[in-house]
């Protein structure tokens, strides 16, 4: 039996995943597998470093140490072959807080922001919050395999006059692990017509075998000089609660404009029990990873043959990537508010509707496999049952 196997209660926590279900308007019983947090408990190694920090018992406020600087870079270096200067490194309470922050500092209100839907849903958010131009050039689809459009890019690049481009790599909600030639090409058409380019790097740890994480600033150095690289230990190690987020700026004038966009937002220290969990993590969770990895790859494993053999209707978008599953039910025949009726009335279950990914998000779910496949079991039961004409 798999440490990953044991179902741990969280409601009662104040949860998101498990306690909002009646506040956002589900009913209480669902059953969730919607927001991208699992259901493990973090690394031994880290737990025992915030139970020690916490003995100390006072939480004054904390700054960043050369020692915390040394420790994600080498992570980043060791993992994915990027090693930036250590000054580049900025702190903030989450990868979104950096996005929107990116937005504020780079673009002016009414400047255009291209993002690539169906994509993580708060990259939209953050165009519109903060009153600048949401630009989206979709992403194509063929044969279950996602590819961006780079000529429709380039020609609403230069009629939009887009500022800022949000880059999702590897992608969410479409599983892609974006190839190092994809990327190049991409970082040339942005180096031609001067778009900063945002890197939402956050699932850069979940690759399944074959597939490597192209970090976007490690192209060359001109694109690195172009990039805002966006990273957290926060899904890796299911520590997003502790707010920790490490941003990447190798140009010293966009670093600056950016911290004094953070600034501006009151930030200053960062919580203290998430740089000593973040530290950990990524000093004493590689063989922890290693072991999630592969209980993640069994967990889609068995959801492939589960659709196979009980809802093979419903496709699956085979991901290369992350711990979410794209799933299209198109062939049900559904509209998306039958559909979502359905998971939910009678599936009493939680999922993440595709329309709210944006253009391209219609007749799909996604699904979140980072659990124990005892719970995934049953909810895919409990889809299939709900579901008319699934076979």
């Amino acid at each position: 039996m798999s440490l990953f196997d044991e179902v741990i209660e969280r409601r009662g926590t104040a949860c998101l995943k498990y306690d909002f279900a009646v506040e956002r308007g589900k009913p209480k019983d669902v059953l969730p597998f919607w927001v991208a947090d699992m259901d493990f408990r973090t690394p031994p190694a880290v737990i025992e470093a915030l139970v020690e920090r916490s003995r100390h018992g006072i939480f004054g406020y904390t700054g960043i140490k050369e020692d915390y600087r040394k420790t994600v870079v080498a992570w980043l270096k060791n993992h994915h072959g990027y090693a930036p200067a250590q000054e580049t490194l900025t702190v903030t309470p989450g990868v979104v807080f950096a996005i929107c922050t990116a937005i504020r500092a780079f673009t002016e209100p009414g400047e255009a922001v291209l993002i690539m839907p169906p994509v993580y849903y708060p990259f939209a958010n953050a165009v519109k919050d903060n009153l600048r131009r949401l630009v989206e050039c979709p992403l194509v689809e063929k044969d279950g395999r996602y590819q961006m459009d780079l000529a429709d890019m380039e020609q609403k690049i230069k009629k939009e006059q887009v500022k800022l481009l949000l880059l999702c790599s590897p992608h969410n909600p479409v599983g892609r692990v974006w190839r190092r030639e994809e990327l190049t090409q991409l970082a040339g058409l942005c180096l031609r017509h001067d778009v900063i380019v945002v890197a939402d790097e956050i699932h850069a740890d979940f690759l399944r075998p074959g597939h490597r994480h192209q970090v976007f600033a490690a192209l060359s150095p001109e694109i690195a000089q172009n990039t805002v690289t966006c990273t957290s230990p926060s899904k890796t190690f299911n520590l997003a609660g502790l707010q920790v987020s490490n941003i990447f700026i190798e140009n010293e004038k966009l670093r600056q404009k950016f911290r004094r966009t953070l600034r501006r937002t009151g930030y200053d220290e960062p919580n203290t029990l998430g740089l000593t969990a973040a530290k950990a993590a990524y000093d004493h969770g590689n063989e922890w990873l290693q072991e999630l990895l592969a209980y993640l790859e069994e967990n889609l494993r068995r959801t492939r043959v589960f659709l196979a053999k009980e809802m093979p209707l419903v496709r699956l978008i085979e991901p290369e990537g992350t711990y979410l599953l794209w799933l299209d039910f198109s062939r049900l025949g559904l509209t998306d508010e039958a559909l979502n009726k359905l998971i939910v009335e009678q599936g009493r279950l939680w999922l993440d509707a595709g329309h709210i990914f944006g253009t391209g998000g219609e007749n799909f779910q996604r699904i979140n496999i980072a659990c124990p496949w005892s719970v995934l079991e049953e909810g895919l039961k409990r889809l299939a049952q709900c579901l008319p004409n699934g076979k």
